[in-house]
């Protein structure tokens, strides 16, 4: 780890929003282990550790922590095979750190499970933020009928009525706009891949996911961002997908 990352280390900010009684890092690095200790150090009680794909499966089941940390380039198994075994029984967020950047790879991942991908080296605040967004969308799973989200930046959507507001005045969305905003805003901080979001919005197994989001994705942010320059809301995850960035107020 070199020096540079770990004076930032020491610059995480110490006021969070969300704590977890318990999170589990996956991972054969001692240091990269340590990083991500000191990173999430004011976000758990808890940093089990494991070295090993088999012993952080074991540790995952006996524990069961809120989130789990997971690397792919561990000693004895594929990380993608670590993500499918404790996905097919636990539910909480897996977030995968790896150095490994290949776009096929992060879509593997995430269609195998996992709810987020950080590529090292990595920014320790961007890394604790997005530990916090998926603990706080774990927690609050999904968006009931009635439901309305707000964003910092004064956007409302109300799930039930199918209604895009910013300060009160009615942004006009067409139904696929709309179809694509719901499937990103119900799961604000996680990753979903052009596919996920295709099957979630047209629901059929033909096409080209990234050419038929591209268009539809330009044309929603001119409607709801600031800046559909500069997005703040709908975040692009190159070669992978998008997610939806909404803190609330």
């Amino acid at each position: 780890m070199n020096q540079g990352l770990e004076r930032r280390m020491d610059q995480t900010d110490a006021s969070t929003e969300v704590r977890a009684r318990s999170v589990l890092v996956i991972e054969d690095d001692a240091q990269i282990r340590r990083a991500v200790r000191n990173a999430l150090r004011d976000i758990t009680d808890r940093l089990l550790e494991a070295a090993t794909g088999s012993d952080g499966i074991d540790v995952a089941a006996a524990e069961h922590p809120e989130l789990v940390v997971l690397d792919l380039g561990l000693p004895d198994m594929a990380g993608v095979d670590v993500c499918r075994e404790i996905r097919g029984w636990a539910t909480m967020p897996i977030v995968v750190l790896s150095a490994r950047h290949a776009e096929a790879e992060k879509v593997l991942l995430l269609n195998a499970g996992a709810d987020d991908y950080v590529t090292k080296p990595f920014s320790i605040l961007e890394f604790a933020a997005r530990v916090q967004a998926q603990l706080r969308r774990a927690r609050t799973p999904g968006a009931p009928i009635g439901a309305v989200l707000d964003t910092q930046d004064g956007l409302t959507i109300d799930f039930a009525r199918r209604v895009v507001t910013r300060n009160n005045d009615v942004v006009r969305l067409t139904p696929l706009e709309w179809e694509i905003l719901r499937a990103l805003a119900r799961e604000p901080g996680r990753t979903l891949t052009h596919r996920q979001i295709f099957d979630a919005v047209w629901g059929r197994a033909f096409g080209n996911p990234q050419q038929y989001l591209r268009v539809h994705l330009t044309n929603l942010r001119r409607k709801i961002e600031l800046d559909s320059s500069r997005p703040q809301l709908i975040i692009t995850e190159p070669g992978v997908g998008y997610r939806f960035e909404a803190p609330h107020r």
